[in-house]
C-alpha cells in the first residue's frame, strides 16, 4: 500500500502576477486531502495566505537586477506533515530579529511573517548554497 504523499515543485519569475497561482495551489491541496478531518475551508485559506505571504516576501526582497532571478516553492506532504519551502536569491535576513507588528499603529505591510508564524507549527530560515530557504511546517490532524 502506498503512503499518502504529495510533492509539488514550482519555479516562478520574481513577479507578483504569479501570487494567485501559488495561493491556489495551497487551496487545492487542502481541499483534496483524503484523511484530513479538520476544517478544509480554514486550512485552504491558511495555506493560501502563508504561501502568498512567503512568496511576496521572497519577490520583494529578491535581487531585482538579475532578469533570470526566480522563486522556487516546494510543497511536500507525507502522512500528516505538510512541509513548505520557499527558495530565493535575495539578501537574506535574520528571522529571529523580525519584530512583532505594532498592533496599536498598524502599517500597510509587515504582517506577513506574523501571520506565517501564527498559522504554521514551525518556521525556520536558513542559507543553503546560493539560496535563502524559508521552511514552514504544519502538522495536519
Amino acid at each position: 500500500m502506498c503512503t499518502p504523499f504529495i510533492q509539488v515543485d514550482v519555479v516562478i519569475p520574481t513577479q507578483t502576477k504569479y501570487l494567485d497561482l501559488i495561493g491556489s495551489i495551497g487551496e487545492g491541496i487542502a481541499k483534496e486531502l483524503d484523511d484530513f478531518t479538520g476544517d478544509r475551508a480554514a486550512l485552504a485559506y491558511q495555506l493560501n495566505l502563508v504561501l502568498t505571504e512567503a512568496t511576496v516576501n521572497a519577490i520583494k526582497h529578491a535581487c531585482d537586477d538579475d532578469p533570470k532571478n526566480c522563486v522556487r516553492i516546494t510543497i511536500h506532504l507525507q502522512e500528516n506533515e505538510l512541509n513548505i519551502k520557499v527558495y530565493d536569491h535575495g539578501q537574506g535576513f535574520d528571522l529571529e530579529a523580525v519584530p512583532l507588528p505594532d498592533f496599536e499603529h498598524p502599517q500597510e505591510s509587515g504582517m506577513g511573517l506574523f501571520f506565517i508564524r501564527s498559522l504554521m507549527d514551525s518556521v525556520t530560515y536558513s542559507r543553503q548554497d546560493e539560496y535563502n530557504v524559508l521552511e514552514m511546517i504544519k502538522t495536519l490532524k
